[in-house]
């Protein structure tokens, strides 16, 4: 079974994204605000600013070793991932989010 939790609580790299934006709970917690915020005008190809905005979110999945891929040692970016674990697993935390307990 998948530690939601742990998941929810996995650091981001806040150096591109808004002021307290640290964890991938405060992300996606973040960026629904500012979906209901800007509604049409919301900006889904760069809702921070910065396209390849999934890497954001995968990342952190990759360094936890709970999807596969490689981190550029020197720069820390993603140079590659299995994105369909990833998305699927980020689907399954947000479906987690609005689970009652």
């Amino acid at each position: 079974m998948t530690d939601f939790e742990r998941i929810l609580n996995l650091p981001v790299d806040p150096e591109y994204l808004p002021e307290g934006v640290i964890t991938i709970r405060s992300y996606l917690i973040r960026l629904l605000s500012d979906v209901w915020k800007d509604g049409e005008g919301f900006d889904g190809k760069r809702p921070f600013g910065n396209s390849g905005w999934e890497s954001d979110l995968i990342t952190p999945l990759v360094r936890a070793g709970l999807v596969g891929g490689k981190i550029d040692v020197e720069d820390g970016y993603l140079e590659e991932s299995d994105d369909e674990a990833a998305e699927k697993l980020i689907a399954d935390t947000i479906t987690y989010l609005g689970t009652p307990r």
